[in-house]
């Protein structure tokens, strides 16, 4: 395999050809930077903690690639995966897995070396999160929990107390990641049946659009009343609104529970998160 050969596996186990994910784990840490400053996030943090979510991103998709590499060539979706076909060694992945983890501290010892203690615990939660499907069947609540470690890692940059509005959004953001995560378990939940892999979407069955609509309403209430706890008004209240709009949403595309669709819920969220971010800078810039 030639270097760019090597170089195109290489991005796409880091899937930097799909933003979305990115997206995902970079909203909840944008509303706790907005959130822990009032509305006016350092620069130097915003641009620290954009680069370091899509770094522990990128690490995430590599470590989780890595644990499922004897599964991935008996799922559809992922058969094409750089360590299914080969294209990437075990050893290459976790290298490249430990160069990513690095960078990611080298960002943090940057910005504050007090921030390291929950940075070790956040790429506990980024690396342990894989290997949960095999023993349990709520491997998105680990995922909800990773996904969310940049909120009090934000408050915690900006000397900002890790208070109840702190909590409540961390909350919010592992339920948000739960119900957007069952919906892409959903995808491949006939396979995970097949292999053995645990998951929301297998554990609530043919009550899983339910469960999706429960982990939103909780998202949203959570969002609420960390909003209320920081004094925020009328635009954030806008703004969730509109995103309760697009839960609805993805509950009507998911109601016959077709693979493609139920992806389209899940790449839906993206506006989802869109809509809080828009409402709470709004809200603050506005007042």
């Amino acid at each position: 395999m030639g270097f760019s050969d090597k170089l195109k596996a290489y991005s796409q186990l880091m899937r930097i050809d799909r933003p979305v994910g990115v997206l995902l784990l970079l909203y909840p840490t944008l509303w706790a930077l907005w959130m822990s400053t009032g509305g006016h996030p350092s620069s130097d943090v915003f641009v620290v903690f954009v680069l370091g979510v899509w770094v522990m991103r990128a690490a995430g998709c590599v470590i989780n690639d890595y644990a499922d590499r004897d599964i991935d060539g008996s799922i559809d979706r992922t058969q094409a995966r750089p360590l299914a076909t080969k294209a990437v060694s075990p050893t290459e992945a976790l290298g490249l897995f430990v160069a990513l983890m690095l960078i990611a501290l080298g960002l943090v010892l940057y910005l504050n070396p007090d921030l390291l203690w929950l940075a070790v615990v956040g790429a506990l939660l980024a690396s342990i999160y894989p290997f949960m499907k095999r023993y349990t069947h709520l491997p998105q609540l680990f995922l909800g929990a990773a996904f969310g470690w940049g909120v009090p890692m934000s408050y915690a940059a900006h000397n900002q107390a890790l208070a109840a509005d702190c909590w409540w959004l961390f909350a919010a953001t592992v339920c948000w990641a739960t119900a957007y995560d069952t919906a892409y378990a959903m995808v491949d939940r006939e396979d995970d049946l097949a292999v053995g892999v645990k998951s929301t979407a297998v554990l609530f069955g043919r009550f899983d659009r339910l469960a999706i609509f429960l982990f939103h309403a909780a998202t949203l209430l959570a969002l609420f009343i960390a909003g209320s706890l920081n004094g925020l008004g009328n635009w954030y209240k806008a703004g969730l609104v509109v995103a309760a709009i697009f839960a609805v949403y993805q509950q009507w595309i998911m109601r016959y529970r077709e693979p493609s669709k139920c992806f389209d819920a899940f790449l839906n969220n993206n506006w989802l998160g869109a809509a809080v971010l828009f409402g709470l800078v709004l809200d603050y810039t506005l007042i």
